[in-house]
């Protein structure tokens, strides 16, 4: 499966960023090969509609489960939209949270957990 960790500076064993549709980097894995490469967010300067965005550029990544701190409605509509499920994570690495994931001991959301920022 492959899965999003956002991120600030896009390295794998710095802390993750707890934004979403803003963080800088995301740090896409195969949970299966344990491959990652880090892709900078398209969305991180955007004007608005930054979280719709972001889903949409991990959708076309082939991303099928996101980890971050926090989801916007925009952001968590979009993704359930895409398909994409949401986890969140209060602190870890992405070498960490991909472990965490594995493990099944991420909280998986099903709704917003933060209200819009912009």
């Amino acid at each position: 499966m492959i899965i999003a960790v956002s991120s600030t500076d896009g390295k794998f064993n710095t802390e993750f960023s707890p934004r979403f549709g803003r963080c800088n980097f995301f740090i896409i894995m195969d949970t299966d090969s344990g491959e990652w490469e880090s892709k900078p967010n398209p969305a991180a300067d955007a004007r608005g509609g930054a979280g719709p965005q972001a889903v949409q550029f991990l959708s076309d990544a082939g991303v099928k489960a996101s980890i971050t701190g926090r989801y916007g409605p925009n952001a968590f509509t979009t993704l359930k939209t895409a398909g994409i499920r949401a986890y969140i994570a209060d602190a870890g690495t992405p070498e960490e949270l991909l472990d965490r994931f594995k493990a099944g001991t991420l909280e998986e959301v099903n709704a917003a957990t933060g209200r819009e920022m912009h």
